[in-house]
């Protein structure tokens, strides 16, 4: 191997002595507890002599994101329809159960719909990954997780016998005009870190705020996306006032926290300069 090869060029090398293991599917090591290489690395600027010992583990079979993300997001837009429709499988044939809902209920169906349908978009247009792949067992417990608690808050805030908001319009206002803001932010943020990828490079870099008001929350935390997205179910909480929305919300709200807590640790290491105000995800706190 020649001492310019980079990590891509030894698992390409990898995969045609022993085809089974495609490079998406190689983790590349210089330590077996170590983590894996990237595959823009450089073999001579890694901290090794004239002799190298590279450590190979299996990462089982792998699906792209982009493939993962639609299967992810599809099924709750549909899933949410079945409830919304009120199938008779779901709520029977009395028919209190097949009257018309409250108004709240429809926008609460369009919100929904919106949200996924943006998602939907972003892994098409938006979004560039910079590792292409994942376990492909993971994509069972993914569909579980989205589509799961999409039919559980389906059923709850589409059933007959829902109670509206409390306070009415002032609150169903109050919660939609919220929800697109944290729509429109969350989308801003996302656009920004795939204009750092825009020329095809892997690379790690510092998000800075932009011209987009939206984004500059980037002032204060370093994944205003997963803070707009916290934001985007906290508002459709306030709007249905349904408890299995507002449990979905926390459990949404712990793991954006843990991947924002991963993603600021990652910044911190890579980049000794990184602005030392920012905080993972909730400005000033968290």
């Amino acid at each position: 191997v020649e001492p310019n090869a980079t990590i891509r060029e030894i698992r390409l090398m990898f995969h045609k002595l022993y085809p089974r293991w495609y490079p998406a599917r190689q983790s590349i090591k210089l330590d077996p507890k170590g983590k894996s290489l990237r595959d823009e690395e450089i073999l001579q600027h890694l901290p090794v002599g004239t002799t190298a010992t590279l450590y190979f583990k299996d990462l089982g079979p792998q699906i792209g994101w982009t493939t993962v993300f639609l299967i992810e997001y599809t099924g709750p837009l549909f899933i949410y329809f079945l409830f919304y429709f009120r199938m008779t499988f779901v709520y029977g044939l009395d028919e209190r159960f097949t009257s018309s809902p409250h108004p709240v209920v429809n926008l609460a169906c369009i919100c929904h719909s919106f949200h996924y349908i943006k998602r939907l978009i972003e892994t098409v247009f938006v979004h560039r990954f910079s590792r292409g792949t994942m376990p492909l067992r993971n994509i069972v417990k993914n569909c579980l997780y989205y589509w799961g608690f999409a039919a559980w808050l389906a059923y709850y805030i589409n059933h007959p016998l829902y109670t509206p908001p409390s306070y009415g319009k002032k609150q169903i206002n109050f919660a939609v005009i919220m929800f697109l803001l944290c729509e429109a932010g969350n989308f801003s943020i996302h656009v920004a870190l795939s204009d750092l990828r825009r020329n095809g490079s892997k690379t790690c870099k510092i998000p800075y705020p932009t011209k987009n008001p939206f984004t500059w929350l980037f002032f204060f935390v370093s994944c205003p996306n997963y803070t707009y997205e916290v934001g985007t179910w906290i508002s459709f909480t306030i709007m249905t006032q349904c408890v299995p929305v507002g449990l979905f919300t926390l459990l949404c709200f712990i793991q954006m926290t843990i991947w924002a807590k991963d993603k600021h640790c990652t910044y911190l290491r890579e980049f000794k300069d990184y602005p030392s105000h920012r905080m993972p995800i909730i400005p000033f706190l968290l």
